[in-house]
């Protein structure tokens, strides 16, 4: 072949691999609203925190809205997603009020972030986190935010790892940047050690109680707290990441149910007596599951064979039942409205 020759197939061959490429890029373009790999399609548009009868999460599918807040009608979790311009890590949300943990790959511990976000998503007041954000809450009025970061390790079931955790008043503005200076009365004394970790908040509707875990001595408690009093009473051990229910007369935990091992059981206390029982959900859940309602729970749990993904489940909350998949890709379930 010639050298003339050579070059005119190079070029057509350029010309065709640049076409094909530039139909790939507008293709994919095109497809931005469709689903991600079969799962339902994702739209931008106007999100907020006060439209009754929707059900808010992080949307976890691949593709231009990965970690966007995004909104389904709560009776069509199925239905296509509206997604917003908020990224965030953890969210949760209350009574119009939002808290946002962002933490950027490889950044900074000072670019960590916890965002107060109104019921238009606009950000009212940020806080720097001291790690990376593990758990989230609002209380029911809106008034309070409390959030939970990772100081050193990375997840709960690690040999070693340390939290911090603090409640935020969105009135005043006042912060309790860390629970580890409140008061303990573990089983009627003081209770004063340095492996102290608090996790995982869940307010009442009174603007002042709050449940808690508390780690201590290698063993995990559930603790009622006072944010005016500083102070928290231990009320039962092996109790992690408790959510209490709407009509405040259960917590929903999960429960360490094999000694040593990051191996845990979702499980709903009965705060008058005490007494627990298992739900349906056999699988591990490493989250703090959130209230529908009285009666069901939702909670993320990895997307099969993805390392990177979540999934969100739900399951009735007497322990009776199946679980069953509330939304593939997603993660940080809030119930608004």
């Amino acid at each position: 072949m010639s050298k003339s020759r050579r070059l005119l197939v190079l070029a057509v061959a350029v010309l065709l691999l640049g076409s094909l490429a530039t139909a790939l890029v507008l293709r994919a373009a095109g497809r931005d609203d469709e689903p991600s790999a079969g799962g339902p399609a994702v739209a931008a548009g106007t999100v907020t925190l006060d439209r009754a009868g929707s059900l808010a999460f992080l949307n976890g599918g691949q593709g231009p809205y990965r970690g966007s807040l995004a909104s389904v009608p709560a009776d069509a979790p199925e239905s296509g997603r509206t997604a917003s311009e908020l990224n965030c890590q953890r969210f949760y949300a209350a009574a119009g009020t939002g808290v946002c943990l962002r933490s950027t790959p490889g950044a900074l511990a000072q670019d960590n972030k916890a965002l107060i976000v109104d019921s238009e998503l606009r950000t009212l007041r940020s806080f720097p986190l001291a790690g990376t954000p593990s758990r989230a809450r609002v209380s029911p009025s809106g008034r309070f935010a409390a959030w939970t970061v990772f100081v050193s390790g990375e997840s709960y079931g690690a040999a070693f790892f340390s939290t911090r955790t603090a409640i935020v008043d969105t009135r005043t503005w006042k912060l309790e940047a860390n629970l580890e200076e409140f008061a303990i009365d573990m089983d009627g004394r003081d209770h004063r050690a340095q492996d102290v970790n608090f996790w995982g908040v869940t307010f009442s509707k009174d603007d002042d109680t709050f449940y808690a875990t508390v780690s201590t001595g290698g063993e995990t408690h559930l603790v009622k707290g006072s944010i005016s009093g500083r102070s928290v009473k231990t009320l039962a051990k092996n109790v992690e990441c408790p959510s209490l229910s709407p009509d405040e007369t259960r917590i929903a935990y999960k429960k360490r149910v094999r000694a040593g091992a990051s191996l845990w059981r979702e499980h709903v206390m009965d705060l008058g007596t005490l007494r627990d029982h298992a739900l349906a959900e056999k699988r591990s859940v490493d989250d703090q599951a959130a209230w529908l309602d009285d009666r069901t729970l939702a909670y993320g749990l990895p997307t099969d064979g993805a390392a990177d993904s979540t999934d969100l489940w739900t399951v009735p909350a007497d322990g009776s039942g199946t679980p069953r998949l509330l939304a593939p890709g997603a993660s940080s379930p809030a119930r608004l409205g």
